[in-house]
């Protein structure tokens, strides 16, 4: 069971095509980010480390994900 998390939709998802994806960081200080499918919120959620986060957003804005 996940610690309250302050859930964010993402401005890319696309309810039309089924890609709708929250992410938002765990109320537990420790950084840590949840990431699950907004149309399943009760279902699984992948979390991250902050410090892996931060390079995956890092990755995103310099565009090495395409």
């Amino acid at each position: 069971m996940l610690p309250e998390v302050a859930w964010h939709i993402s401005t890319k998802s696309d309810a039309g095509s089924g890609n709708c994806v929250e992410a938002g960081p765990l109320c537990d200080a420790t950084g840590r980010v949840a990431v699950r499918h907004s149309h399943h919120p009760d279902g699984p959620a992948l979390v991250y480390e902050a410090a892996n986060w931060r390079a995956f957003l890092a990755g995103i804005r310099s565009g090495r994900f395409g």
